[in-house]
């Protein structure tokens, strides 16, 4: 299995993880999420919405995976934005994406 997308269910079963863009955008705004993660196939306006919003908070993002296998990883249907709400899993996540390119 990929290492990030294993990572991020396990963030998700310790309860760290909100997924959908409206509630990660709030994560976001609430300051809770330490790391937003897009999926590669998500639209260009909802990419544009989302960077935007991260870039704004200060909130560090990575474009990963397709919907289909963000949303499997944690257990869901599609989902288009992950955001990692504890600073020691968006850490481990972060060290195991820059190991995979």
């Amino acid at each position: 299995m990929d290492k990030v997308l294993g990572m991020l269910g396990m963030a998700k079963r310790a309860g760290k993880v909100t997924s959908g863009a409206f509630l990660c955008g709030r994560a976001v705004r609430e300051g809770l999420a330490q790391l937003v993660i897009i999926a590669k196939d998500i639209s260009e306006n909802g990419k544009k919405d989302i960077i935007g919003l991260c870039s704004h908070y200060q909130v560090q993002y990575i474009e990963y995976a397709d919907k289909l296998a963000l949303g499997n990883s944690i257990g869901a249907s599609e989902r288009a934005v992950v955001s990692v709400n504890d600073r020691k899993f968006a850490d481990a996540i972060l060290a195991k994406h820059a190991s995979a390119q």
